[in-house]
């Protein structure tokens, strides 16, 4: 065990250390504000503070644990051995940088609550990330930060046990199309119909035309694949079925019809299944209760995961709305447009609630990877993109995410790019 002593045990500072020690390391910790037990122990132990109480561990601390809200802060980032570090600290300090500071900055995204350019979407963009500017956005910062001040508590205290993990990856395949053609009711299927055909665009006038007579499967229909993969190689895939009433933002078919549902439960056999938030879910818990209560209706089990993200991710009035609703995961966390770590970690984690100073019970899995990018870049680029991260999380045993799309495995789509990427991500020859 390892005991850390403080002068007054914040709400902030029990989150971030038992992120940190406990999630990520395995240490178990425990926290004293009493000098007399903290020297009577004669095991592990650490102080935070303004200075040392004797030779334990210690870590200067910087105000940011110790206060509630947020304000404009200064941030100067700066080398620490292969990495980068921030809130740096002076020589008396068993660390060069306040490491739970700098982590609690990127898990509770305080850079979100200051005031920032927002995308066309209205969401905060990776330019906008501390990440982003000071070049580090491919590395998870926090869990090779955490592996490190394991290495330094080890060498003072080596009787220390902690637990190892092992590396992991996932994907997610979000579905707001379900099918291209199919279901789409006259009037959509007309028009587009007639858009194919003013476009000259034959090839799919015949698509259509054969999935209207039920002589080949829609183009987006590709479920059965992805779970003949999952057969194949215990691979771990989540899907996220949109359900939301039909609008200008979500034009996914009706949810009562017949074959997006058996779309639904036949890949909830195989595999976990969310619910992608529509537009207005984002707005107000009514719309998200009534897509939530949808989804469950179909797979006859309660709704744990969701996620949303193409439009603004709004911190923490989202993430109040699905803890109010008993939505335990929400898989949000990432920039759609840019590769990256936006929280700073590949490790899932508990989200910080700033306005309410509180640790909320939602869990959060951060992606690194979204097929949005595709087409942005070149293809080797993007290979070495994801080589580059694979490696930064294997090297900390943490989780690697990305998410697709089932456009992207369908014949209208570079599906032989978006296999081979998934095939990168899972090391499948």
């Amino acid at each position: 065990m390892l005991l850390i002593y403080t002068q007054k045990v914040t709400p902030r500072i029990i989150y971030v250390f038992k992120h940190i020690c406990t999630h990520i390391l395995g240490i178990p910790i425990k926290f004293t504000s009493k000098i007399e037990e903290f020297i009577a122990h004669d095991g592990a132990k650490l102080s935070y503070g303004r200075q040392a109480l004797g030779n334990e561990f210690f870590i200067q601390k910087v105000d940011l644990l110790m206060e509630q809200g947020f304000s404009e802060l200064e941030i100067k980032v700066q080398p620490w051995d292969d990495t980068v570090c921030f809130f740096a600290l002076p020589e008396a300090s068993d660390l060069p940088f306040d490491i739970f500071a700098a982590s609690f900055y990127l898990l509770s995204r305080y850079e979100e609550y200051l005031p920032h350019v927002k995308d066309e979407d209205g969401r905060f963009p990776a330019g906008e990330s501390l990440a982003y500017q000071e070049s580090f956005l491919h590395k998870p910062v926090v869990d090779i930060w955490a592996y490190q001040f394991r290495d330094i508590l080890l060498d003072r205290f080596p009787d220390l046990k902690f637990s190892d993990r092992n590396y992991k990856t996932g994907t997610i395949i979000e579905s707001n199309h379900t099918f291209i053609f199919k279901n789409k009711g006259f009037l959509r299927s007309f028009i587009g119909l007639w858009f194919d055909v003013f476009k000259l665009n034959i090839g799919k006038v015949v698509d259509r035309l054969q999935v209207w007579i039920r002589i080949k499967d829609d183009p987006n229909d590709i479920f059965e694949d992805l779970i003949n993969l999952i057969k194949e190689h215990k691979i771990y895939m989540l899907f996220m079925f949109q359900l939301s009433d039909f609008s200008i933002h979500d034009r996914n078919i009706s949810h009562n019809r017949i074959p997006h549902r058996a779309v639904i439960k036949s890949v909830a056999d195989y595999a976990k299944v969310g619910l992608l938030m529509g537009y207005y879910a984002m707005e107000e818990v009514r719309s998200l209760r009534k897509e939530k209560l949808r989804l469950e209706e179909i797979i006859h089990s309660p709704v744990e995961h969701a996620m949303n993200s193409q439009y603004n991710l709004r911190l923490p009035d989202q993430y109040n709305n699905l803890s109010e609703l008993e939505i335990t995961n929400d898989h949000s966390m990432g920039y759609p447009d840019h590769p990256g770590f936006r929280a700073g970690t590949c490790t899932p984690y508990l989200f910080y609630d700033i306005n309410m100073e509180v640790t909320t019970p939602l869990r959060i899995h951060p992606y690194a990877f979204h097929s949005n990018v595709v087409g942005k870049t070149s293809k080797t680029r993007l290979k070495e993109d994801i080589s580059r991260m694979l490696l930064e999380v294997k090297e900390v045993r943490g989780m690697f995410r990305a998410v697709f799309s089932n456009h992207d495995f369908s014949d209208y789509s570079d599906n032989k790019l978006y296999y081979s990427l998934l095939k990168q991500i899972y090391e499948i020859d």
